[in-house]
């Protein structure tokens, strides 16, 4: 079974942060844009599985206007 903090942390890396990266942006304008820090945003992409806080993530969903509930769903499939 996958850890949900691994789930979580990689689906935000490869479905979020690697195309806003892609797009020319910097690590600190998402973690800006989506209301956290950036060296928030390095324990989410790093290899290290990361415990990320309920309120964290909440931030970050809030920031990509999706409920939590939706973000569950989307790891899920």
């Amino acid at each position: 079974m996958t850890d949900i903090n691994e789930k979580i942390c990689l689906y935000i890396t490869k479905k979020w942060l690697i195309p806003w990266l892609q797009e020319g942006k910097s690590q600190n304008s998402f973690a800006k844009n989506h209301g956290v820090e950036e060296s928030t945003i390095r324990k989410i992409k790093s290899e290290e599985t990361y415990r990320i806080p309920v309120e964290t993530l909440f931030k970050i969903c809030e920031a990509r206007k999706i409920s939590l509930s939706d973000f569950f769903k989307l790891i899920n499939e």
